[in-house]
């Protein structure tokens, strides 16, 4: 016994270093999509350490220092109330990532469940197979409405505070989700290992939980990352309007709305660099989007591999 789980042990270990080295290879093969990591990375450690390396007070305001432009005391100047705009960009990642990450994940469980459900009995008869079709019409109405405006709608009918802008950016992603994970159902459901499991007595449930959605989730988890990018944007755009977080909280979408004002007189900095870290957060949001979508894709995946290898024979040769 003790021979054999080393052996396993040692398996293990082996298959673990092979999916190591083909990260690296792919990594070097596609460097877009380690510097969408790092990008990640950047933002997240930039909210992490904030406390550390923010040499202001993000929320205190220096009246006697309004609109300094980019200096060796204030890296990115000042607002229009004098708070340092370096210290806000880098604490800002603490509520627009927060919110993105929580108000995404929701969606997303809630509609791969449902969107499992819906897949599974959508082409069945009886009580379920209309509930499935009534869920797919009111996806059809959801997703109707302008994004933004349906997600206005929310929060002013909610409430202006973060955890309504976290339950309106989980509304309307559901039927992204729900659609993703009702597609790939229908088409797996029709496996033989399916219907092997029902014809060894698992329940529909079961057979949905075990069988159908671990094979189901690949496009999900790819869209995951691309929903946190556009949730951080549509966080933004609520709180530029008016209808997000609320200042002086240092948010991205409310520093670029609250300096915009300045640019026509000239004082751009207020505006630009929470734009430009908005900006290429999404950026590397959307790129860790491709890998994912890359790495939970076998034939891809398989094909990448193998021109790697090919490669590498080249270059040996």
């Amino acid at each position: 016994m003790p021979e054999a789980e080393a052996t396993t042990g040692a398996i293990a270990e082996t298959g673990r270093t092979s999916r190591l080295a083909t990260l690296l290879q792919v990594a070097r093969a596609r460097p877009r999509f380690a510097l969408g990591y790092v990008i990640v990375l950047a933002a997240v450690l930039a909210g992490a350490l904030a406390p550390l390396v923010a040499p202001y007070s993000p929320v205190e305001a220096n009246p006697a220092e309004f609109l300094q432009p980019p200096s060796a005391q204030h890296w990115l100047g000042t607002d229009a109330v004098g708070m340092d705009i370096f210290s806000r960009v880098i604490y800002a990642p603490r509520i627009d990532l927060a919110i993105a990450v929580a108000g995404t994940l929701l969606s997303a469980v809630v509609g791969c469940l449902i969107g499992a459900w819906v897949g599974y009995h959508s082409r069945g008869g009886g009580l379920r197979g209309w509930l499935a079709y009534l869920v797919m019409r009111a996806a059809d109405v959801m997703q109707a409405f302008p994004v933004f405006v349906f997600a206005i709608a929310l929060v002013a009918s909610l409430g202006q505070s973060v955890q309504t802008v976290v339950l309106a950016i989980a509304f309307v992603n559901i039927p992204i989700y729900l659609r993703l994970m009702r597609s790939q159902v229908m088409t797996i459901r029709e496996m033989r290992y399916v219907e092997a499991s029902l014809v060894a007595g698992l329940s529909d449930a079961r057979t949905i939980a075990r069988h159908v959605m671990p094979n189901a989730m690949g496009p999900a988890l790819a869209q995951l990352s691309v929903n946190v990018g556009w949730s951080i944007l549509l966080t933004a755009g609520l709180s530029f309007v008016g209808a997000g977080v609320r200042s002086p909280t240092p948010e991205w979408g409310s520093m670029i709305a609250s300096g915009f004002q300045n640019v026509v007189t000239g004082e751009w900095w207020p505006s630009v660099f929470p734009g430009l870290a908005l900006a290429v957060t999404v950026f590397g949001f959307s790129l860790i989007g491709s890998s994912v979508e890359l790495f939970a894709d076998p034939v891809k995946m398989r094909r990448l591999t193998r021109d790697l290898a090919a490669r590498r024979r080249e270059r040996a040769a």
